[in-house]
Formats: C-alpha cells, sequence, structure tokens
C-alpha cells in the first residue's frame, strides 16, 4: 500500500489530505519529506509551506492558513502535528479545536492545498465522527513496525536504490547487529551501498566490518556467546566495553533484560503462544523473539532463573558497594562457566 502511495505522490497525483499516523516514525517522516519536496518548489517552501503543532495551535488557524491562495506557485502544504483530537489520548494541552469547522473543511478541501495530518499513535479513535469523516475522504498511511520479511525487503529494495544488492546473509547479520530501527537500517545500507561501488554486493563480511554496533547490540553479541558457553569470548567483549568507558551497571541492566526476555519467550512458547503472540504480548520486535527463541532452546527454565537471580543479586552488589563494579559482572561470567561445567 505504502509503495501505492509514494507511487502516486512521486507522479505528482496528489491527493487535498493526508493522515499519516503509526508506530514505525521513520515511514511517516519519509512520506512526509516526499510529499513536500513533489508538491513545493524548494525557492518557495518559505511562502508555501507551513507546518503547525495542534497542541499549541487550534486548527481552525491552519485551516484559514490552508484556505489563503498561495502567494507563488501553483500549491501550498500545510503539515499539522499532534491531532490527537483524533484519538482517545488524553492530553494536558488547553487547546480548543473547531472540529466543526474541519468537519466542513473536509467536505469541501482547497484546490490549492495540500492538508497533511502526522500523529505519531499507534490508533486512532474511530468512533469519534471528526475520525470517521477524515478517513472517508484522506489518503491515509498506517505505519505499522515492520516484521521481519518486511525488513529485509525492505533493505533489499533500499539497496537497489543505491544500485547494489544484498544477499540473504547479509540481511540476516543486519538485523542481528543494527537492529530494526529503520532509520538506523537505511543509514547503515546508504553507507554500505557506497563502500561496494566496484563488486555491487553487500555480503555479510561487509556488513560485519562497516556496522557501527550499538552498546544494545555488543550486549547482544555478549549475551549470545554467554548462551553459547563461550565464557572467554563473552569476556574479551566485556573488557572492551569497559575500555570504552560503558557503565557497568548499565551493562548489567541490558544483560539481565536479554535473559528475562529468553525466559519470558520460553515459558510462554511452552503454553502454546506462537511467536508473533509474544511479540505482541511482551511489546518487542516480532526478530526479537525470534532470536530469544533460539537462545530459549540452550537453557531450561531452572538455569534462566538462575541467572536472573544472579544478575539481581550484583545490581544489588553494584548499588550498594559491596564489591567494585567491572569485577562483579566478571565473578557472575566465572561463576556461570564453572556451574554450567559441572552440568
Amino acid at each position: 500500500m505504502i509503495q501505492n502511495l509514494w507511487k502516486n505522490i512521486k507522479n505528482k497525483q496528489f491527493s487535498s489530505i493526508y493522515l499519516l499516523y503509526g508506530s514505525e516514525a521513520f515511514l511517516i517522516n519519509e512520506t512526509k519529506q516526499l510529499i513536500v519536496h513533489a508538491a513545493v518548489d524548494i525557492n518557495e517552501e518559505d511562502f508555501n509551506l507551513s507546518s503547525y503543532d495542534l497542541e499549541e495551535t487550534p486548527i481552525e488557524a491552519a485551516l484559514e492558513d490552508a484556505e489563503t491562495i498561495p502567494f507563488f506557485g501553483e500549491r501550498k502544504v500545510v503539515l499539522l502535528h499532534n491531532p490527537t483530537f483524533l484519538t482517545a489520548e488524553k492530553t494536558k494541552s488547553k487547546v480548543e479545536h473547531d472540529v466543526k469547522k474541519l468537519e466542513a473543511y473536509i467536505k469541501e478541501p482547497s484546490p490549492y492545498t495540500i492538508l497533511v495530518f502526522i500523529g505519531n499513535c499507534e490508533k486512532l479513535d474511530d468512533r469519534k465522527k471528526i475520525t470517521k469523516e477524515l478517513k472517508k475522504t484522506a489518503s491515509i498511511l498506517e505505519a505499522k513496525k515492520l516484521n521481519e520479511a518486511e525488513l529485509k525487503n525492505w533493505m533489499k529494495q533500499r539497496a537497489a536504490y543505491n544500485h547494489v544488492e544484498m544477499d540473504e546473509e547479509a540481511l540476516d547479520s543486519m538485523l542481528q547487529l543494527a537492529g530494526t530501527n529503520l532509520f538506523l537500517l537505511t543509514s547503515e545500507v546508504d553507507k554500505m551501498a557506497l563502500y561496494v561501488q566496484e563488486s555491487k554486493l553487500i555480503t555479510k563480511e561487509i556488513v560485519e566490518e562497516l556496522v557501527a554496533k550499538s552498546l544494545g547490540q555488543n550486549i547482544f553479541t555478549l549475551v549470545d556467546k554467554i548462551v553459547s558457553r563461550k565464557m572467554e569470548e563473552a569476556l574479551r567483549i566485556y573488557y572492551d566495553l569497559l575500555k570504552q568507558n560503558e557503565e557497568p551497571l548499565k551493562i548489567l541492566a541490558i544483560i539481565t533484560n536479554q535473559f528475562r526476555l529468553i525466559y519470558q519467550v520460553k515459558g510462554m512458547a511452552k503454553t502454546g503462544y506462537g511467536q508473533q503472540q509474544i511479540a505482541s504480548v511482551l511489546k518487542v520486535h516480532p526478530f526479537r523473539v525470534k532470536l530469544a527463541a533460539g537462545q530459549a532452546q540452550k537453557f531450561t527454565e531452572e538455569q534462566l532463573m538462575t541467572c536472573i537471580n544472579l544478575f539481581a543479586e550484583a545490581d544489588y552488589q553494584m548499588k550498594t558497594g559491596g564489591m567494585h563494579k567491572n569485577m562483579i559482572i566478571e565473578m557472575i561470567l566465572f561463576q556461570l562457566h564453572h556451574d554450567w561445567k559441572k552440568n
């Protein structure tokens, strides 16, 4: 659906009203920028591009702008951020909107204005009359978080846009190292595309060499080494993190969260939940659930609970100064290595 929307915009087949909302901010921002760049000449933006925060400005003031003939050019774009009156959300804003005026505008929109509603919210309140009316008229983008297959397809398309390709192993490696954030994935694909201008192919080796690892991804690799019982490699990664001046308490918190996720995924899978259901209940990306499910197979629930209890005790020691912070995680890794060797 988004491809058709973007295709129409690029071909200058504009709607009078757009409604962009959802939890995937990248797609919303890309669509907004596409509308602006396709509809308004860059030299006319000062005159023909307006932006309003509807938590600070009443809708009738923005509509007055929308109904004003542009000084230059054939059309103008009016961006309306935070239309919380379309949702069930409670807001602290004291701005009151004349929704009747918006209803009237929707029935007869200005022929020379593109009105764009932009809401970073997961859902709208379809019980409200104004929401129903807007959905009947507007071109809509519901920007949901992409699943694993959609993320891979996105990266393939982004690579093709840069006139290169990505093989399947490279796609898997990207998701493991860079995560599921579309802003970061797009930036990394663009960077690697410049690097492979001769071969035109992004491989797993290139991803591993070039992708900038966040603290979270470095710790994910650390957890993976712990799960695989490769304690020497786990310790090496931990020491590298300390050299980068990462705070041990922060490292411990992310390790603990990952093991807690593994424990939750294992327990829910045992009771018959599918990976998509687990992701929905735990409010994490399905790809993280998939990885955690693979890691969970290497543990019993008792072993995972032992790890979580150890991490909780370590957190207490760090916060009460019972032992030097840097040594606490190190001691846990040695203890786990010793316990698992006995089993």
